[in-house]
């Protein structure tokens, strides 16, 4: 039972070192509400991403991605 949990934890981390994909940790709106700082955890550590925010998502994102390619892929 636990190794099947531990084989699937360890595929999943093995696919976000190679593919440089981080998953969403958290985020916060900044300067005055136009911009969104979004924190993402990679099998390399924690990443930050700034983007531009509007509640439409028509300029700018309505909230962070789920998934982001943080990193350079491993070659």
């Amino acid at each position: 039972m636990w190794g099947k949990g531990l084989a699937a934890i360890a595929l999943l981390y093995g696919v976000f070192l190679f593919s440089g994909y981080g998953v969403l940790a958290g985020s916060e709106k900044n300067a005055a509400g136009l911009g969104l700082h979004c924190r993402y955890l990679t099998a390399r550590g924690v990443v930050s991403a700034q983007f531009l925010h509007s509640g439409s998502g028509i300029v700018g994102v309505s909230q962070c991605p789920l998934l982001k390619k943080a990193v350079d892929v491993m070659e």
